[in-house]
């Protein structure tokens, strides 16, 4: 019985065999520790339950196989939807107004980032960004202006330089 044994125990004892038999089912390496690590999640959580299990590794290999099966399933059903359907028409590359946006997004701070994008971007008023993240309207309110601010004086430096090398 394994109920005595932690599961750090138990992992460092049973992940190399997993994966290995993992991998032989899947033949792709990613997809084995994938699953693995999302079945030693799962049997993590439930430890006090799976650990008074006859063979706790048992229970955690089938775990891992049916996520491994479900993801050929997953596959299967793709391939059958695009050879019923085909591909959807390629998207259009990005414009360079939304490169310079994103960009310039990428160099705020994630909180600034946040604001102006939930705001902006989702059309969430100032109240609702406030009470989908926690934080008080105030708060989110000098988000917002100093992270409009930032995107204009980013913008504008964007926009300079574009100039300056035509």
């Amino acid at each position: 019985m394994a109920e005595h044994i932690g599961f750090e125990e138990f992992y460092a004892g049973t992940r190399h065999r997993l994966i290995t038999y993992l991998y032989a089912m899947t033949g792709d390496r990613a997809q084995a520790q994938d699953a693995a690590q999302e079945a030693y999640d799962r049997a993590w959580q439930r430890w006090s339950t799976v650990s008074g299990y006859d063979d706790p590794e048992a229970w955690v290999r089938t775990v891992a196989h049916r996520l491994c099966m479900n993801h050929w399933r997953k596959a299967r059903n793709r391939v059958t939807a695009y050879l019923r359907h085909g591909t959807g028409r390629d998207a259009d590359p990005p414009g360079e107004n939304t490169v310079a946006l994103i960009t310039a997004l990428k160099r705020l701070s994630v909180a600034e980032r946040q604001a102006i994008a939930m705001h902006h971007l989702m059309d969430l008023s100032v109240a609702e960004v406030a009470a989908q993240t926690g934080i008080p309207v105030n708060t989110i309110k000098t988000r917002l202006a100093r992270g409009r601010r930032a995107l204009a004086g980013l913008l504008d430096e964007d926009a300079s330089e574009e100039y300056a090398h035509a």
